[in-house]
């Protein structure tokens, strides 16, 4: 007989048990799915936000569309002091990539062309690199400055198909 019990109190407690895990799917799952939907609008709105208005980024070139345009002469600028207040400075190389299909390209003479603007373009970047301070100039492998050069380059010679990179070939900081 307690066998017999035993075995009908575990029968109950699994039909229990059962009809709660059903309960418990049915209200569960379209509470997850409509989370599931806010989320998926969420990250598709941020998508646009990112991808809307006007574009920040250059287009995309051929390799054998770029001319390079080296400048020749050194930079060694004074950086803005840290927070300790040491005065920091950078010596690197700067180069230009030219896009050879821009009518910019033909407007200005390409790296020929630059070369009479050549201390001009010295001056900017000059300015640029002296209002970053150390750490931010090291900062992700320089790519804010080199964003900052090109932004300002590209805003100097009319627009972003001519100069469609800035590379520096040697850097070094103190």
């Amino acid at each position: 007989m307690k066998k017999n019990l035993i075995a009908v109190i575990i029968l109950a407690l699994v039909l229990i048990n059962l009809i709660l895990t059903a309960i418990l799917t049915f209200t569960i799952i379209p509470q997850t799915k409509k989370s599931n939907e806010l989320i998926d609008m969420v990250c598709s709105a941020i998508n646009l936000e990112l991808e809307s208005g006007e574009s920040s980024t250059t287009p995309t070139v051929p390799i054998e569309d770029i001319e390079v345009f080296k400048i020749e002469s050194e930079f060694q600028t004074n950086l803005k002091p840290g927070a300790d207040g040491t005065v920091r400075y950078a010596v690197f190389s700067v180069s230009l990539s030219l896009n050879t299909k821009s009518e910019a390209y033909k407007t200005f003479g390409g790296a020929e062309g630059l070369l009479a603007k050549e201390s001009i373009i010295q001056s900017e970047i000059n300015t640029i690199v002296s209002s970053y301070t150390l750490d931010e100039f090291n900062a992700d492998g320089y790519k804010n400055v080199k964003e900052a050069i090109l932004s300002a380059m590209q805003e100097m010679f009319g627009g972003k198909d001519f100069i469609v990179g800035v590379n520096f070939s040697s850097v070094s900081t103190q």
